[in-house]
């Protein structure tokens, strides 16, 4: 890459922190992927949304920006539509993208009617009937899963492997958010598959299958042990792999996801059917990782990555934004 390409990219901020659940881990890749950017020569400064008003991406000549925010305020739509207006591109799915894939219950909505395969749930709110929720697990079996809907990094997720448990699984979801999801459970293989690009020139990258301490994946063994195992190769029979990035490009295209995304998947032991868990549109880029995970299993670098990324940094709407302008 040459210098005046990297010129060409402009003043670049690198969202990083925020406001949500998960500011700690965006902090850390926004830190990675500062640095990153850095070493490939771009100008880039790190920027929190959390500690300064947006406003000052447009005054301070900002030409386009990396998200690494992650949950709400940064992956919902809402930071999205901020930089819409300011006409300033950024990294990663578009405002309805984005705003569709951070609600697990519209997201599978939308895989639903499209036809795609989703654990069975149920969208659970505060004063639901009693009865109701107690009759849970005569639907869905033992474990059941129950997660806020709009959360990520597995905050708030809890197994339900006991009727006990289950109505304080509910309030500490509900804790977190209005909207809280009684999940299925699928036992089996845990994978995830990485999507870089847009519409038809979007790829999958390698299948990562993740084994986890007593198959609990949870928000300390994702970012702070080193006692999950992450598979690339994956390890699954053949044909399994090329079925799961299928699924997950089309899972990416309908909801109209671009840039890049990763989409979290279970295949059951018994049958080996996939079923879409759900998909994050800023996923995360610290050292433990899945993405970069993946790309390097497919030759492309950390640094290189977060450029690739930057470099396809758009707006919604580019034509609007530049007649605003005009």
């Amino acid at each position: 890459m040459t210098q005046p390409t990297m010129t060409a990219l402009g003043k670049v901020a690198v969202l990083m922190g925020g406001a949500s659940a998960e500011h700690e881990i965006s902090m850390l890749s926004g830190a990675g992927v500062l640095q990153a950017l850095r070493e490939r020569g771009v100008d880039a400064h790190a920027f929190d949304p959390s500690e300064r008003p947006m406003e000052a991406l447009r005054t301070e000549g900002f030409a386009r920006c990396f998200i690494a925010l992650h949950g709400r305020f940064g992956e919902d739509g809402t930071v999205q539509g901020a930089l819409e207006l300011m006409g300033i591109p950024y990294t990663g799915s578009g405002v309805m993208a984005s705003a569709i894939a951070i609600d697990k219950t519209m997201t599978k909505r939308v895989w639903i009617a499209e036809g795609l395969p989703t654990p069975a749930y149920r969208l659970l709110r505060a004063g639901d009937d009693p009865q109701q929720l107690a009759a849970l697990p005569d639907r869905f079996g033992l474990p059941l899963i129950v997660k806020p809907a709009r959360e990520g990094s597995s905050i708030g997720v809890a197994k339900v492997t006991d009727r006990t448990q289950l109505t304080d699984a509910i309030e500490q979801a509900l804790a977190m958010d209005s909207d809280v999801l009684c999940e299925q459970f699928i036992a089996g293989d845990e994978v995830t598959c990485p999507v870089i690009g847009t519409g038809d020139t979007a790829r999958a990258l390698p299948v990562i299958r993740i084994v986890a301490p007593d198959g609990n994946y949870d928000y300390q063994n994702k970012y702070f042990t080193d006692d999950t195992q992450y598979l690339v190769p994956c390890g699954l029979p053949t044909g399994e792999e090329e079925r799961i990035q299928q699924l997950a490009l089309r899972a990416y295209r309908v909801l109209g996801c671009r840039g890049w995304g990763r989409v979290d998947v279970m295949i059951d032991a018994a049958t080996r059917e996939p079923s879409l868990l759900e998909i994050n549109t800023s996923p995360g880029m610290t050292s433990h990782s899945l993405v970069p995970m993946s790309a390097r299993a497919a030759g492309i670098s950390y640094e290189d990555l977060c450029l690739q990324l930057l470099q396809q940094a758009a707006l919604d709407n580019p034509r609007a934004t530049a007649e605003r302008r005009a």
